[in-house]
């Protein structure tokens, strides 16, 4: 379990986490949603260790991990997508997935590809396709599908996605969301930050609302009407 505990964190003198408490169960997917500027990325990016911590503790089992820098939390297990998937935009598909392999220290052969990357490219077939095409040359829905399958060869404990279905195709999002739900399934911890709230609420097992740097409303998402929750978030 991953535990926020009166977290602080913002940019320079501006505070955006004003006080941040928030449980991330094992095995389950935690859905993060709020209308834009309330500090969603900013959790995130706190949670793992791109923005520094002003206040309050990150612990996950009972470690705290909050003085950890980013390098350090991503070999423990944090896997983290961002907005903007950042992934290189002049390297290969095939080149983008070797460095999440080679992260995780697989040594990567062309002709005697490893068990994960075989597994990779049958959860998402269309990189096999694309495998030449450069990052830069995809689609946003494409770029999104690869910073995921990079991600995913890291072997990550915890998934952390910000905004995955930001500017993609309907076909695209119903492709990512199967994929999660088989993650979800296979008991992977999922911390979500999503706009799309029907597909947000339809994959997670708890919500967060976030207004003003704080966590105003949680719990269990079978306990609560999710059309309250979507009243509360203005886009």
């Amino acid at each position: 379990m991953i535990r926020m505990s009166d977290l602080k964190s913002g940019y320079g003198s501006s505070q955006v986490l004003h006080g941040i408490n928030l449980e991330i169960p094992e095995g389950q997917t935690t859905v993060l949603l709020g209308s834009n500027g309330v500090g969603k990325t900013t959790l995130l990016k706190t949670l793992m260790g791109v923005m520094e911590t002003k206040g309050g503790s990150i612990t996950w089992k009972d470690e705290n991990i909050q003085s950890w820098p980013s390098e350090k939390r991503a070999a423990l297990g944090l896997g983290y997508v961002p907005q903007g998937r950042e992934i290189f935009p002049f390297l290969t598909v095939w080149e983008n997935l070797i460095l999440g392999a080679e992260a995780r220290g697989m040594k990567i052969r062309a002709n005697n590809p490893p068990a994960e990357l075989i597994k990779i490219y049958e959860k998402f077939p269309i990189l096999l396709s694309l495998s030449k095409r450069r990052g830069g040359n995809l689609s946003g829905g494409q770029q999104q599908i690869l910073a995921l399958a990079r991600v995913l060869l890291t072997g990550p404990k915890v998934l952390i996605l910000d905004e995955p279905t930001e500017g993609i195709q309907p076909s695209i999002v119903e492709e990512i969301g199967d994929v999660l739900t088989s993650l979800k399934h296979d008991g992977m911890t999922i911390l979500l930050v999503e706009q799309f709230v029907v597909f947000a609420l339809g994959l997670a097992d708890h919500y967060a609302l976030m207004e003003h740097g704080q966590i105003t409303q949680r719990g269990p998402v079978q306990d609560h009407n999710r059309d309250e929750i979507k009243t509360k978030i203005v886009l």
